[in-house]
């Protein structure tokens, strides 16, 4: 018998974007019923026994900053992270309404509604930093010179699995230029801040297409939306959303490195199933034992800082 070359993940996260529901009923496009597409991916989330340690909203969490619609997406999210004993991480995006957000996802109603919403939580040792990138009634992104000196104060201190920054507009470039109208300005500050400190990767949304690249030297990985996706095979220069290719990420965190995996909500045909018991048995005729997952002294109780 050998073990296989990596232990089990130290943590593993659901990393969805862009749910995009409405209230009453209406629909995107007149067309998408936003609530029903992210049902079908929770369902699809549940059905394959995925156990994670968090579910990460990457921001556009409701179209219109309706409160109903927020209301609405809490009684479609929440009974699904009871069930699997897991917690939700929201992110502002630029759909999103900062006072409703903070009214029915955070239950916060004083204090000044138009701050941004950052906030540290630890997951047993890996910290995420969830970062406030809308400048409200706008749809590009920017950062405040205090976001920054507050980001740069949280990464002064390692965290013992290190960290992940979740935030809407991804510091990347689009492969469809009308995406640079809406972009993350001035990115280079954000760059300063991050490079050279313990953040491993940086999740976010806004493109509805999966995408992956690198800033200041950190992984990128950029998540499709639940409600509909863009067309990347539209003529060059183009934009085409359609009612399909919609997905998920998986973020497996490994002790020296972090696996990200576009999981489409859609499969056209099943071509076979081993289940997990056949799985077990091949793994074993191969002769190789599955090794555990390493041990950490990170402290065991979740603990949230929101600014």
């Amino acid at each position: 018998m050998r073990h296989a070359e990596y232990a089990a993940p130290e943590r593993v996260l659901l990393h969805l974007s862009d749910t995009h529901l409405r209230a009453a009923g209406s629909r995107l496009f007149d067309v998408v019923d936003a609530t029903a597409r992210l049902r079908t991916a929770l369902q699809a989330i549940e059905a394959s026994g995925a156990t994670p340690d968090g579910i990460v909203f990457t921001g556009d969490l409701v179209d219109l900053g309706e409160s109903d619609a927020y209301a609405e997406l809490r009684a479609v999210v929440e009974p699904l992270a009871a069930r699997l004993d897991t917690r939700v991480f929201w992110v502002m995006g630029n759909h999103d309404d900062r006072t409703a957000f903070r009214s029915q996802l955070l239950g916060e109603h004083t204090g000044d509604p138009m701050r941004p919403i950052d906030r540290v939580d630890e997951l047993d040792g890996l910290r995420l930093v969830t970062l406030d990138s809308t400048v409200p009634g706008l749809h590009h992104g920017e950062l405040r010179d205090e976001q920054l000196a507050w980001l740069a104060e949280v990464l002064r201190t390692p965290a013992p699995l290190g960290t992940i920054l979740a935030m809407h507009h991804p510091p990347v470039p689009s492969v469809l230029p009308l995406a640079s109208t809406v972009e993350l300005r001035d990115q280079a500050r954000l760059a300063r801040v991050l490079r050279g400190t313990d953040v491993r990767a940086i999740l976010a949304g806004h493109l509805h297409y999966s995408t992956f690249a690198s800033f200041a030297g950190i992984p990128v990985s950029v998540a499709s939306s639940t409600c509909y996706a863009q067309d990347l095979t539209v003529p060059v220069g183009g934009t085409r959303p359609q009612d399909g290719a919609q997905a998920f990420n998986l973020v497996h965190v490994y002790d020296h490195t972090i696996v990200h995996t576009v999981v489409p909500v859609h499969a056209p045909r099943t071509l076979e199933f081993i289940d997990p018991d056949e799985a077990r048995r091949r793994i074993a005729a191969a002769g190789i034992a599955a090794a555990s997952s390493a041990s950490t002294d990170a402290p065991t109780e979740p603990i949230g800082v929101l600014r």
